[in-house]
């Protein structure tokens, strides 16, 4: 080969061998240190990990305490699986009936308190499935038993639960002449069409069956449009449980092409600014509330570590700037407000972070009470196909798209949306649940527990103030008072809009309650220096003992 040649060959593949590390090295600059930012090391990590229980002797004194401690805590725990025995009698046998044909049932049932101690609580102290009426902001169970529900239905619960009884109501009767034609649409469809590119600010709309299915048909959009193919998302955000949004945890197949950054980070905008392969970024706005962690579960409370805090400034800064980043770069920016949703404001997140997004998807409560997902966008952003390339096309259907009954309720819940009565519910909305977080905690401080709160508006976290291996028995006690939580514990509070004062100084009531009674029976009674690095440390040092012993 001619020496200058080679000489200029070689160059161009050090130069280019030089730029792609660059890349590289910018790329893990911008991932979250977190396992969370690290998705294909987090399964790896989790995959070792062997299931095991801690043994009687041990199961009341993981922390080291002593034999007195350990006993109360054993009685505190006995005494209530005896109080669920007896107030739950046929919630909790139609429930265990159930769950052995029922899959989903049996994964809830089995994550609500770390795997370790799974077994036993299980066995002693069941939660029911199953609930017979809704009134307001209280539920009633199978035995009879009314619960103040917490849960918010994952989200669909904004308004109550009365709202969206009339909204179901109203939407089959408007469309009950129709019944369940599909193809062709109920003329309701058009309304909705007009009031959501109103609310929106959007061009175009397009309805399916459910917000995983809306953030799947949001991302092929941008990439068909782009002609990029890679997908941004941020540590710990969920997008649904699709592969390419779920890269980490939880996802059987790997998502080559999907990116986990940093949320919050100049360093992610370096990356977003640079690069010319990624078709779009998605944000979930609720990570306002925990950025670059995922949604809270009471099965991951090994310790006291969960932490939460919204700092609303600094994450609607730090949405304008990604969204100025990705407007420069032509990356599409897609807000995935099907959890969030109508719950900040009604113009959505996008309205109250006072960003415009590319599309944007909603769902939950949207439906009205029924099950739907929704994408709004720039028309440039929705055409499914290429005037010059005919067959070129970007397909998304599914049968029930804009079923009718569907479209009616949520043309009613769209029609409530701009009444008085309703916009009167977002007036001061963010001083008054600020103001509840606050009597709550006052309230806990005052009974001397290790227990408080954080809040994103009317989505609430708990948090632990000291170190402690049995956190996640506070949602038993909490129960036992009368509040429903989800399987999730006390990782998710979701409080509905028509809870007034007077319901809500019940709540605190209740909730201080709860507190104190797992205080009494010794479950934050922990031995002096105890720290969650030792907490955490433990259950390594078992998981490593399983690996190697078997037990």
């Amino acid at each position: 080969m001619n020496p200058i040649l080679a000489g200029v060959l070689g160059a161009s593949a050090a130069a280019f061998a030089l730029t792609k590390s660059r890349q590289r090295l910018t790329l893990s600059r911008a991932k979250h240190r977190s396992l969370g930012g690290h998705v294909r090391l987090a399964k790896r990590v989790v995959g070792q990990v062997p299931a095991f229980a801690h043994p009687a002797d041990r199961f009341f004194a993981v922390d080291g305490a002593d034999d007195m401690v350990a006993h109360r805590r054993q009685a505190g725990f006995e005494r209530l699986g005896a109080l669920f025995a007896e107030r739950f009698p046929r919630t909790l046998a139609l429930t265990r009936e159930t769950r052995a044909g029922l899959s989903d049932l049996q994964f809830t049932g089995s994550y609500r308190v770390p795997f370790s101690f799974a077994s036993r609580v299980r066995e002693v102290l069941g939660t029911g499935a199953f609930l017979q009426r809704s009134d307001g902001p209280v539920v009633t169970d199978l035995d009879g038993n009314r619960l103040i529900d917490l849960t918010g239905s994952y989200g669909v619960n904004l308004f109550g639960y009365d709202f969206y009884k009339a909204t179901i109501a109203e939407g089959a009767a408007t469309v009950e002449a129709l019944g369940p034609v599909l193809g062709a649409y109920h003329p309701i469809v058009a309304d909705n069409v007009r009031r959501l590119t109103q609310l929106s600010g959007m061009d175009e709309i397009s309805f399916h069956m459910s917000g995983t299915e809306a953030v799947m048909q949001a991302v092929r959009l941008a990439q068909y449009h782009t002609g990029r193919r890679r997908i941004v998302r941020f540590a710990g955000a969920y997008h649904g449980w699709w592969g390419d949004v779920q890269p980490g945890i939880g996802n059987p197949v790997p998502a080559d092409w999907t990116l986990t950054l940093a949320d919050m980070s100049d360093r992610t905008l370096k990356v977003l600014s640079t690069r010319t392969d990624i078709a779009c970024v998605l944000v979930n706005p609720l990570q306002a509330l925990h950025p670059n962690s995922p949604a809270p579960s009471d099965n991951q409370l090994v310790d006291s570590g969960r932490r939460a805090g919204a700092d609303l400034a600094a994450y609607r800064a730090w949405l304008n700037r990604l969204a100025q980043t990705c407007r420069d770069n032509g990356t599409v920016l897609i807000f995935d407000e099907v959890f969030l949703g109508f719950r900040l404001a009604p113009g959505g997140a996008a309205d109250y972070f006072g960003v415009r997004p590319d599309l944007v998807t909603y769902g939950k409560t949207l439906g009205g009470g029924l099950p739907l997902g929704v994408i709004c966008g720039r028309a440039s952003l929705m055409k499914r196909w290429r005037d010059d390339r005919p067959l070129d096309i970007c397909f998304a259907r599914g049968t029930f798209n804009a079923h009718p009954y569907v479209m009616g309720a949520m043309n009613a819940f769209l029609k409530r949306l701009e009444t008085p009565e309703v916009r009167a519910l977002y007036e001061g909305i963010d001083q008054r649940w600020h103001a509840r977080a606050e009597q709550l905690n006052a309230a806990l401080v005052d009974a001397d527990v290790p227990v408080r709160v954080a809040h994103f508006q009317t989505i609430w976290t708990v948090l632990y103030t000291r170190p402690a291996a049995y956190n996640w028995m506070l949602q038993y006690y909490l129960r036992a008072e009368g509040l429903a939580l989800s399987w999730v514990g006390t990782g998710r509070l979701i409080f509905s809009l028509d809870i007034d004062d007077q319901l809500f100084s019940d709540i605190v009531r209740r909730f201080v309650a709860a507190a104190r009674a797992m205080a009494a029976d010794g479950w934050w009674e922990t031995p002096a220096g105890l720290t969650d690095k030792a907490l955490r440390r433990g259950m390594l040092r078992q998981a490593v003992r399983t690996r190697l012993t078997g037990h």
